[in-house]
């Protein structure tokens, strides 16, 4: 009987190995095929290299237009406290002053048209950012997929910030002139620097100062829509964004 027992009870185990050496097995070939590119599927609920990439660009194509579509119309900036664009750190003084002696409506108008500026600005980063998207490796996507929940955005970030703000210069720049925002912007340091009381001139360079501003706003919000569908499966819009960001969870 004791015998008997013995031989079940290996029997037993051995099967068990078996089931767990099998499991691994098939884990060991689904990792092996994500990492070697082969597009075949080697285990159930396995994904491919392709399916990644396609993956993160939709995210990040999703991301890139939900946030600029949501900067780009009217209090966009304006109204989110998070992104508007305020004084300059420089020109806090000026401001102070001016509230100081009640001048604050030509602070106020300065603000405003800032915003309008980078608000009219915000939709010219659709067609950049989509281009840098096209352009993700196997190894980008790889990296973005076990990094951070703003690992895309950081991407983004890196690949378009230098022609986006190139891009964004002129048309903050013609955006400034179009809501007035440079001549709001020379009144508040024309009537600060005639003040008596004024000892150092100040006059920050607004278009650097707005298209960076703006910059940040758009990073931002794209940084927020990625992170709700790194955590939220009803934000993962698509079977595609469902299988690779749900892959492993």
């Amino acid at each position: 009987m004791f015998k008997k027992a013995i031989i079940g009870f290996m029997l037993f185990t051995g099967i068990a190995v078996n089931a767990d050496a099998q499991m691994i097995r098939e884990y060991m070939n689904d990792a092996r095929g994500v990492l070697s590119g082969n597009k075949k599927k080697a285990a159930k609920g396995s994904i491919t290299n392709t399916e990644i990439v396609a993956g993160l660009k939709e995210a990040l194509d999703l991301g890139a237009k939900n946030a600029t579509n949501k900067l780009s119309v009217t209090d966009g900036f304006f109204g989110d406290a998070l992104v508007k664009v305020m004084m300059p750190p420089e020109a806090a003084k000026v401001e102070k002053t001016l509230r100081q002696i009640g001048m604050g409506a030509y602070v106020d108008k300065a603000i405003l048209a800032m915003n309008r500026a980078a608000e009219d600005a915000a939709a010219q980063a659709q067609p950049i950012f989509l281009n840098a998207i096209k352009t993700m490796t196997i190894q980008d996507a790889l990296n973005i997929l076990k990094g951070g929940n703003d690992a895309a955005t950081q991407y983004l970030k890196g690949k378009t910030t230098a022609q986006l703000t190139a891009a964004f210069r002129p048309v903050i720049s013609a955006s400034l002139d179009k809501v007035n925002a440079t001549k709001y912007w020379a009144e508040v340091f024309e009537v600060y620097n005639n003040l008596p009381t004024t000892f150092n001139k100040v006059n920050p360079d607004l278009t650097a100062y707005v298209t960076e501003r703006a910059l940040n706003g758009v990073f931002l919000h794209i940084a927020q829509e990625e992170e709700k569908i790194r955590l939220n499966p009803a934000d993962r819009v698509s079977d595609l964004l469902k299988k690779v960001f749900g892959y492993g969870k």
